[in-house]
């Protein structure tokens, strides 16, 4: 991921917009701002560590489905596919930004029982409906396309190979960071220690270098230190830090075509990679909050639950290598795991770009666009986000996705 150089201390005293956290979602934010012609007004972002290092984007396996259970979440995801796709036609034409096709080898969720099928079936009318392509496979259709699997428990996948797959989010986050500078947005190495709060809602800032802040409105995208971030203005989300742990590996005998981003029933994931390597993920079965600053790895989980479990459902990965592992965090809305998004109800320019519990990345698209359509207009305009308010955390009204990784 290409690193940045911030300076440390604001040009200014006083901004339109404050962006809390410079990764993609708020990169995706400031960049649609300064793409809106009805927004003139001034933004700062500020990134407690414009390395980057450990947030959330750049430990991500960057990829994009379609697959989901709600109308919406597929939505959001198609207009990823679309931007994506299209990218040098969103920004501007500019000569500099490169194709960025979508690798499109799909999802593949695996069911090993009748609720998971049914699951599988109802979502994929839903999908549907939506536009995708999804398509349902009996276990002999599933080896028909790829004769590498074990498929005896299984009674159905679902897979889709439009649109869905691997995408290269670091580029697309690194030219919406790079051209929101270029337009005037100012990015500041720093980080907010404390919020003034009256009946208006915030009124400031103040930075770990002392300086205070007065703002219109602060977007918390700080990922899964949003529940941090919350506190200093005297509200709570149901957000934490979860561990999620990839490896990277190779195999002695690689396979004979592209492997889908697998979802085997027991939650261990594996794509293609390239190169004859490859890249799962997962998590231990006690899955608690993580301290925010704890990337430590779990070594053992590898031998003991995920190459296990891929080399039985992949027998060619029965002799693999690893060539790289980390840990990263998923910012886990705790209620849904959906999206929490647009303004506190009781402190109106506090807004929230947080809680997207592992589809971060693949949604940065629309929820860049529509935080900045809500900032210039008080509204949505080109998607309707409004069923992802905070509203639904205070009546404890969760959004039901099923699809969640």
């Amino acid at each position: 991921m290409a690193k940045a150089t911030f300076d440390h201390t604001p040009m200014r005293d006083s901004y339109d917009v404050v962006i809390i956290g410079g990764a993609i979602m708020g990169s995706s934010t400031a960049w649609f701002l300064t793409d809106n012609p009805d927004f003139d007004g001034s933004v700062l972002v500020v990134e407690r560590d414009p390395t980057y290092e450990m947030c959330s984007t750049a430990h991500t396996n960057s990829c994009m489905r379609q697959q989901f259970s709600t109308e919406l979440n597929v939505r959001i995801s198609q207009f990823a596919a679309d931007f994506v796709t299209n990218i040098r036609e969103y920004m501007g034409g500019d000569d500099r930004i490169p194709d960025l096709p979508i690798r499109s080898f799909g999802y593949l969720y695996l069911a090993d029982t009748e609720t998971f099928a049914d699951t599988l079936r109802a979502n994929q009318k839903i999908q549907h409906a939506a536009g995708a392509q999804t398509q349902l496979l009996t276990p002999d259709e599933i080896l028909a396309a790829y004769p590498f699997y074990n498929v005896d428990d299984i009674l159905l996948g679902s897979i889709n190979t439009v649109n869905e797959g691997y995408w290269d989010g670091a580029a697309v986050f690194d030219w919406w960071k790079r051209q929101a500078r270029e337009r005037g947005v100012e990015y500041i190495a720093n980080e907010v220690v404390e919020m003034a709060r009256s009946a208006r809602g915030i009124e400031s800032v103040t930075l770990k270098t002392g300086e205070v802040i007065t703002c219109g409105h602060v977007v918390n995208a700080t990922g899964p230190r949003a529940a941090r971030t919350a506190a200093m203005a005297g509200i709570t989300v149901p957000v934490e830090p979860r561990k999620r742990y990839s490896w990277v590996f190779r195999a002695e005998t690689p396979l004979d075509r592209d492997l889908p981003l697998t979802i085997d029933p027991s939650g261990v994931h594996c794509r293609e990679n390239g190169g004859g390597t490859y890249q799962a993920g997962g998590h231990a079965e006690i899955d608690p909050a993580a301290d925010y600053d704890d990337f430590g790895m779990d070594h053992g989980l590898w031998e003991t639950h995920i190459w296990p479990v891929l080399a039985t459902r992949i027998p060619a990965f029965e002799a693999v290598k690893i060539q790289a592992e980390w840990t990263g965090h998923y910012a886990m809305n705790t209620l849904d795991h959906n999206a929490i998004l647009g303004p506190h109800p009781d402190v109106p320019n506090f807004i929230f770009l947080n809680g997207f519990s592992g589809h971060g990345l693949q949604q940065s698209p629309a929820m860049g666009r529509g935080t900045a359509e809500w900032l210039t207009y008080g509204e949505y305009r080109s998607l309707d986000l409004s069923p992802f308010a905070y509203d639904r955390i205070v009546r404890n009204d969760p959004i039901r996705e099923t699809a969640i990784i």
